[in-house]
């Protein structure tokens, strides 16, 4: 059932991103007086088809004549088709097959190149406004982060060789504010690759005094396949104290096994009090095959059991597990940040995290050509579909969220000046916009061999990527 709704979701996404971008051209096109043919959501044999009523169009120059009844042919076919992973605008083009001397006017080859340019550009230029839409929603309804307030920091990290320590509040890096944790991992994240000093203001705890930290990082996580960057300078999030209560056993597990059962509360292991959820997992990691006496209370009662956990290796060391969790905890209202601004002015942040977002992905992909990012980063489908479905499950805001940052990587990735996507054709009508011509034939059908050739193996990359990390 998970896997019907994580291909469910990744349909919807993706039917929602390409429908955007479809649109922007489809839009664009009608109102530069380009006949539009079709406009598919989907690739391959049609599932529902629907013929728009003619509309009137720019009038053809006056040396053409307009037949009489020629404006039946100004409607536009409207397909749903098998394949859900795409779509398309096919409109009116000598160079895709005959056309009639009635309708070259409204040809897309025919158009000034401003029209043709205008064309092509609206369709990334929709997922930003997409982007922008979204980000206004969220931020109208209010996002709700957690405080970057830090916990324990270990002295042999490099968070703690730079200075922190438990309870400091991160405010800033490198002169950015941080309002929530999330805004602290992205901030981060644009450093990856990176040579230099990340400088960090932070607040003391219970005062309002503030302080200054610098970490030095070279070529930072450059070849990290999954890099995590606060965990590799070692900054720990704040958390409450969790009570040792089993909230979920996985079939199999050693705990399952030994006897223990949902909501039980473990009160000591081997004669020492355990008085958090930390305590327990730290004890039973540090002692994989090994009998442990358990002391927990049932319902009012208490029960001795024996546990052994299992031998596991993580990061090329030995860990026990048992297969158990605890309750999922709600985090304090202290630990929470809401960040919302009124409607007439939600639109300011919306522009600010589209733009933030964009130069961020561009960044991103200019780092990974030269080589200061692994490859192994680049996500395809199935990854797509796995974050979607989980930005589902979360909530409204979450997914919301989501089609927003993926609807700013299509346009970035669009924009890029690589032949077949739109970003090489508005390569190809500058050429012609400086020169007065077209590119040389040769020129653009040598492009679109390389476009393809670079679209195949960036797919090919991903989907490696994807059946890797699957």
């Amino acid at each position: 059932m998970a896997v019907i709704e994580t291909v469910l979701a990744l349909i919807v996404t993706i039917s929602i991103l390409v429908t955007i971008h479809e649109f922007g051209h489809f839009w664009v096109a009608r109102l530069c007086g380009v006949k539009v043919l079709r406009f598919s959501v989907g690739f391959g044999k049609p599932l529902f088809t629907y013929r728009s009523p003619p509309v009137e169009m720019m009038p053809p120059p006056d040396d053409q004549p307009i037949r009489t009844r020629a404006n039946e042919h100004f409607g536009t076919e409207f397909v749903v088709a098998a394949i859900p992973l795409g779509g398309y605008v096919k409109m009116l083009d000598e160079r895709e097959g005959p056309v009639a001397d009635d309708e070259l006017h409204l040809a897309f080859n025919r158009k000034p190149v401003l029209s043709r340019i205008a064309v092509v550009a609206a369709g990334p230029l929709a997922n930003f406004l997409l982007a922008i839409l979204c980000y206004w929603l969220v931020f109208t309804v209010g996002v709700t982060g957690i405080v970057p307030l830090l916990g324990e920091i270990d002295q042999d990290s490099k968070a703690g060789a730079a200075g922190f320590v438990q309870g400091e509040e991160i405010i800033s890096v490198g002169g950015k504010s941080i309002a929530t944790w999330r805004d602290l991992n992205f901030e981060l994240f644009k450093r990856i690759g990176d040579t230099g000093t990340i400088q960090f203001t932070v607040k003391a705890p219970e005062s309002e005094k503030t302080s200054e930290h610098w970490i030095d990082v070279t070529e930072w996580l450059a070849d990290e396949e999954s890099p995590y960057p606060t965990s590799d300078l070692g900054l720990v999030l704040h958390q409450p104290s969790v009570p040792p209560v089993i909230g979920s056993l996985v079939k199999g597990g050693r705990a399952l096994q030994s006897g223990l059962e949902v909501d039980d509360r473990v009160l000591a292991i081997n004669g020492i009090p355990v008085d958090s959820w930390e305590e327990f997992v730290d004890i039973i990691q540090q002692n994989p095959e090994q009998d442990l006496d358990l002391k927990v209370s049932r319902l009012g009662d208490i029960v001795y059991l024996r546990l052994r956990p299992e031998r596991s290796i993580r990061d090329s060391k030995e860990i026990g597990l048992i297969g158990a969790a605890t309750h999922m905890i709600e985090m304090p209202d202290y630990m929470k940040r809401k960040v919302s601004y009124p409607v007439y002015k939600a639109w300011l942040p919306a522009l600010g995290e589209t733009w933030s977002m964009s130069v961020f992905t561009l960044v991103s992909v200019k780092k990974m050509i030269m080589g200061a990012i692994s490859p192994s980063n680049l996500s395809g489908p199935i990854t797509i579909a796995k974050v979607a479905y989980a930005s589902a499950k979360s909530g409204l805001e979450s997914y919301v969220g989501f089609i927003a940052l993926l609807s700013i990587s299509l346009g970035v990735l669009n924009l890029m000046p690589i032949p077949i996507l739109d970003g090489g054709h508005l390569v190809y009508y500058l050429i012609e916009l400086i020169r007065g011509q077209p590119a040389p034939e040769r020129i653009q059908v040598l492009g679109l061999q390389v476009g393809i050739f670079l679209i195949v193996s960036i797919m090919l990359l991903a989907f490696y990527n994807d059946f890797a990390r699957f």
